[in-house]
């Protein structure tokens, strides 16, 4: 599916960006990936790294420095791209509560420059990237992402006869993710600390690794019609779970749930019922508003009951606090 195609991958330098990358290169055989992204260091970096891990592949990559902020310059790194995954956005909490603006000059206006990129310069697919917290947002960055998730599904009403759609992918914080509970315990227990703080004994999240937000992404290139959100079946663990997989035998202090933060990541709410569909190993809600014929259900899916919801505390896959601890094995945790 994404053989000899062009692809441009906005935030291209982030930890999705390399895994998307590098999964693309293993299992695909692309004309080119442009790495679209406003770091010029970690640019080069990502090419001394991908130069050595791909040196017969490395020719397909290249690096555009770019904001999504400048659409003339998005507008000329698509010229002849088929697909873009937009990636790009400021995501940590407290940076966005504290600088407003900047978080809505990327996060609302630039997602609104990759929909009029995109449209004005022949990309078939466009695949942009949510997040839980942009479902019922309590904090600034999740009110973004949730005007960016609409902004991305009503431009299928503006392709008009264009060859092209739109769709986005939903998961919560990707296991062992900068800034991430499973790196912040490892920093303490190499630290000697035989305590680890937990925000709410009753904190759950999902378990989703970077390969498996990579794979969600591939699925939406594939498969997408227009107006989708796609959201895997991934399953749950307590946060006091993880600690015991971490620090056997530990102590755990409560120290109270911080500002913008949930006690559960919520993927699907009861009010999105209606739209959603399930899948064997995701779902897709569907909009509520209907722009075009590409956005109605797909014959294949289930649709849930009403009232339906999906959120790390009410999930039915639950991890134990072995199968945790394989996992971080795994991620070499």
């Amino acid at each position: 599916m994404l053989n000899n195609k062009v692809i441009l991958l906005t935030g291209g330098t982030g930890s999705f960006g390399k895994a998307f990358t590098r999964y693309v290169l293993n299992n695909y055989d692309p004309q080119k990936i442009i790495i679209y992204s406003r770091d010029e260091f970690k640019q080069f970096i990502m090419q001394n790294d991908f130069r050595k891990e791909f040196p017969e592949k490395f020719s397909k990559l290249r690096f555009f420095i770019g904001d999504v902020r400048d659409k003339e310059r998005l507008k000329r790194a698509m010229e002849g791209v088929d697909f873009v995954v937009h990636a790009a956005a400021l995501k940590q909490v407290p940076a966005c509560e504290y600088n407003p603006q900047e978080a809505i000059k990327t996060n609302i206006h630039g997602a609104q420059n990759v929909i009029d990129a995109a449209l004005d310069s022949g990309v078939k697919k466009v695949v942009a990237l949510s997040t839980d917290k942009a479902v019922n947002p309590v904090n600034l960055y999740g009110g973004t992402k949730l005007v960016s998730d609409k902004l991305f599904i009503a431009a299928n009403a503006y392709a008009g006869s264009k060859d092209i759609c739109f769709s986005i992918v939903r998961y919560g914080n990707v296991a062992g993710s900068r800034g991430s509970v499973i790196p912040f315990f490892k920093d303490l227990i190499e630290k000697g600390e035989k305590e680890l703080p937990i925000t709410d004994f009753r904190m759950t999240r999902f378990w989703i690794s970077l390969d498996e937000g990579v794979e969600l992404v591939i699925k939406a290139l594939n498969e997408s019609r227009g107006g989708e959100t796609f959201i895997s079946k991934i399953p749950s663990f307590k946060i006091t779970d993880l600690a015991e997989a971490m620090l056997p035998g530990c102590e755990k202090k409560e120290v109270g749930i911080r500002e913008g933060e949930k006690l559960h990541e919520i993927m699907i709410t009861s009010e999105d019922s209606f739209t959603t569909y399930e899948f064997d190993k995701h779902f897709i809600v569907y909009p509520q508003m209907i722009f075009a014929k590409r956005m109605l259900p797909s014959d294949e899916g289930k649709k849930v009951s009403e009232g339906f919801s999906y959120s790390s505390g009410n999930n039915d896959w639950w991890l134990s606090v072995e199968e945790i601890r394989e996992r971080l094995k795994a991620l070499n945790f």
